[in-house]
């Protein structure tokens, strides 16, 4: 991870709510921007953050999410997500997380990611698998 990922970094992504990311239970009035896909799209923002910071072979995993939805968003929508970088304590990075469609602030919260080399996640990864498969 390069030095260049610091407090106070920015950024900003933009995601269309299409179906997928939205709720089916209430039926098809009911449509909106579901908390877990929302979730994801937090995540993913703050991931792609870490990546423009990266070194090669370096990637990350969320270690915690604390977000309030705080509006239903329709689908067809367009939401901005915004990340900022609060703190970076050796390899774990804290961020302020907020998200807003055309009319109404949706979410507002904090996540934690963690900056991991792949090959050494995949070796941990692989053992495992190894350990549950001695398990029957």
């Amino acid at each position: 991870m390069r030095d260049t990922l610091r407090p106070g970094l920015v950024h900003t992504a933009r995601i269309r709510v299409d179906s997928g990311r939205t709720i089916g239970f209430m039926g098809p009035e009911g449509r909106v921007h579901g908390t877990p896909y929302m979730i994801l799209d937090l995540e993913q923002a703050c991931r792609d953050l870490i990546l423009q910071h990266a070194d090669a072979g370096e990637d990350s995993v969320g270690t915690e999410v604390s977000v309030r939805h705080l509006a239903p968003t329709l689908l067809d929508s367009t939401v901005e997500i915004t990340v900022t970088v609060t703190a970076v304590e050796g390899r774990g990075v804290r961020f302020e997380v907020s998200a807003k469609d055309e009319l109404d602030q949706i979410c507002s919260g904090m996540h934690s990611r963690f900056v991991v080399d792949k090959a050494k996640t995949f070796e941990r990864l692989k053992a495992k698998a190894a350990k549950r498969a001695a398990l029957g």
